[in-house]
């Protein structure tokens, strides 16, 4: 565990995303919660071995938590394309190789798909966020945000990051590139995960002392 001196109102978040962390830490605020980005308090990544969004999101915020004796909160988050089988699912960043650039998934993503009808294009992102009050936390705070959609044949828009371009937004027959930050804000599986979040940290007790 970092020596540090514990301040009541911090708490980890198990990423380097410096965009992730200031979200996190525009919602958390009316919670009193002050959210620190791992790296600032020393700790390493953790490996992410698992198979599934949750098992990752668990590992990641106890390896936080830990490190740091804080509240932590992580994500896990991608994609699943039902005609593969839920791929690229926890490999979703490093589809097409650990190095790959998301150009370079999204290309491996439609030679997957190609030829592949357009009703069997169905996909889902997927984020899983985990809110830890102390390292062995036996009641975690589990928020799962689903995003329904479809798998375009080319891509489309220059906004988002990922699969955006080639993911078809049901809501607005559009790609998830092609949407303004604010909407994809509302609709997207991030920001289902972070208001099924928020309403569970809101309750009495869940981001009080970590060692109650």
């Amino acid at each position: 565990m970092t020596d540090m001196t514990r301040d009541s109102s911090q708490l980890v978040i198990a990423s380097n995303n410096q965009g992730k962390i200031a979200e996190f830490r525009d919602l958390l605020a009316p919670l009193g919660l002050t959210p620190v980005g791992q790296a600032e308090l020393g700790v390493s990544e953790a490996e992410e071995p698992a198979v599934t969004f949750i098992e990752n999101a668990l590992l990641k915020a106890r390896h936080a938590a830990r490190e740091t004796g804080l509240p932590a909160l992580a994500d896990d988050s991608g994609l699943a394309v039902d005609w593969l089988g839920g791929d690229p699912g926890v490999r979703s960043a490093r589809f097409a190789g650990e190095n790959a650039s998301d150009a370079d998934n999204v290309q491996l993503l439609l030679e997957r798909l190609h030829g592949v009808a357009e009703a069997q294009r169905t996909a889902q992102f997927h984020c899983v966020l985990v809110f830890l009050r102390h390292a062995e936390d036996p009641v975690p705070v589990i928020s799962h945000g689903r995003w329904e959609g479809r798998i375009l044949e080319h891509p489309r828009g220059e906004g988002g990051f990922g699969y955006d371009p080639v993911f078809l937004a049901p809501e607005h027959h559009c790609s998830a590139a092609e949407l303004g930050r604010d909407e994809k804000s509302r609709i997207s599986h991030r920001g289902r995960a972070l208001r099924g979040l928020m309403a569970s940290l809101q309750a009495p007790g869940m981001h009080g002392n970590p060692d109650a």
